[in-house]
């Protein structure tokens, strides 16, 4: 018998320059590629299609038709993977082939001990907004009209253009791929012009506003395929628009857990790119915002992080929770400006504290709540400019004032002046000085 790997590898030396040589693919079974097996047929094909398309990226083919290759090749693809799971692959070989005994396979294959991790270099986590959005697979959740596609919108546009997301957060340029399946060209059109306030829409956010759900997880690998060296952002408006029917006896958590996996396996397979799903909250309140993504935990224990917008009916202000596998748990406060949203406070850090501040001027009254405010909105001011322009009483107002004082909620950096508190890091005094 001759050997296969000499046979192979002359097979491969001896082809000419351009021709595909022999596969030498195998599947779990065998040691060595069996001509007979189906499997190893299938898997040498995709080895074959991956140098192939090798091969067609150093020619001088336009975009189009290289992308109309990879359709036709992932079509190819899918239709070997169905037969190698299919009938196929239970065929007996036929007699007169030899067949190579297979070698048993560990289950503890994939087993790494502690030196091996030690001595291991892995890449930093890729940001695509700092402290909100990292690489990965992740949700925008919130209540239906909360203004979540809002926020993914702001978000494309920020990336696609390097500018500021929410308004504060300097983000590369990179290419982002909006498939904004609840939503017609014209509705699109002017949320965008509206966001991009006049300015052009940027050449490198791409969108599409049809597709069916099972052609989704395609269409995200095309793209994944021709910008996924350039670590895109894809935006998949909304979740529940390609989210599969559970079949017939399957759990509802393990429906879940399976489509969020897909998802994060096609993202991952290139890696500082970042699929972020928009998706809706249960109806039923709860105290951990995890637990407001509508369905089963499924879904969010699939994802790597999960942002929860949160905004009352009729108000601008809003609070976006995050949390995730390597992204930081935190909330930070948001106010909304002709639908754009922006970060209440200087940065993530003075936004959070917002939070805080704003859940203890909920406690205040009426009146103590107007006066807070304008203290936070204004900056240094003194008692006489806060009563005139609220129409209140001077006196009131410096009571009023010094109990805010009192309890922690504002500052006074001298003798009759308040302010807001500062956070870490801002200049200015924070402390009283009775000067």
């Amino acid at each position: 018998m001759t050997n296969n790997n000499e046979t192979q590898g002359a097979a491969a030396s001896a082809a000419p320059s351009g021709v595909l040589p022999e596969p030498t693919a195998h599947c779990r079974g065998h040691n060595l590629f069996m001509p007979t097996c189906q499997k190893c047929k299938a898997a040498s094909r995709r080895q074959i299609e991956r140098r192939r398309t090798a091969v067609h990226a150093r020619d001088g083919r336009t975009p189009t038709e290289r992308s109309q290759a990879v359709q036709d090749m992932t079509a190819e693809l899918i239709a070997q993977i169905q037969d190698e799971d299919g009938s196929a692959g239970d065929e007996p070989p036929p007699e007169e082939a030899e067949v190579v005994p297979s070698t048993p396979r560990s289950l503890l294959d994939s087993m790494f001990n502690g030196t091996w991790l030690d001595a291991q270099e892995f890449p930093p986590l890729e940001w695509l907004v700092e402290g909100v959005v990292s690489e990965g697979f992740g949700l925008l959740v919130g209540a239906p009209k909360a203004g979540k596609s809002w926020m993914a919108g702001g978000l494309a546009l920020a990336c696609s253009s390097g500018g500021y997301a929410l308004g504060k957060i300097p983000v590369k340029q990179r290419p982002v791929f909006y498939l904004a399946l609840e939503d017609g060209p014209r509705r699109l059109q002017s949320r965008f012009r509206t966001m991009a306030d006049g300015g052009p829409l940027p050449a490198e956010v791409h969108f599409m506003v049809t597709a069916r759900p099972n052609e989704v997880p395609g269409i995200i690998a095309e793209y994944l395929h021709l910008f996924g060296h350039r670590k895109p952002l894809i935006i998949l408006d909304t979740l529940g628009k390609v989210k599969p029917p559970k079949l017939a006896g399957q759990e509802s958590y393990s429906a879940d857990y399976a489509m969020g996996s897909r998802l994060k396996d096609l993202t991952d397979s290139s890696p500082g790119s970042c699929l972020l799903a928009v998706h809706h909250t249960r109806k039923a309140e709860s105290t951990d915002f995890v637990d407001a993504v509508s369905g089963t935990q499924g879904i969010a224990g699939s994802a790597d992080f999960v942002l929860v917008l949160s905004r009352k009916r009729k108000e601008d202000r809003a609070v976006l929770a995050v949390t995730g596998r390597d992204v930081p748990e935190n909330e930070y406060a948001l106010v909304a400006d002709g639908g754009r949203w922006f970060l209440d406070g200087m940065d993530l850090m003075d936004s959070a504290a917002t939070v805080e501040r704003r859940r203890e001027a909920g406690n205040l009254g009426d009146r103590t709540m107007d006066i807070f405010q304008y203290v936070m909105d204004h900056g240094p001011t003194t008692p006489a400019v806060v009563a005139e322009a609220l129409s209140m009483d001077n006196k009131l107002v410096g009571n009023k004032l010094s109990q805010l004082y009192e309890s922690g909620r504002i500052a006074r950096p001298k003798r009759g002046t308040y302010e807001r508190i500062r956070t870490t890091g801002e200049s200015g005094e924070s402390g009283e000085t009775d000067a």
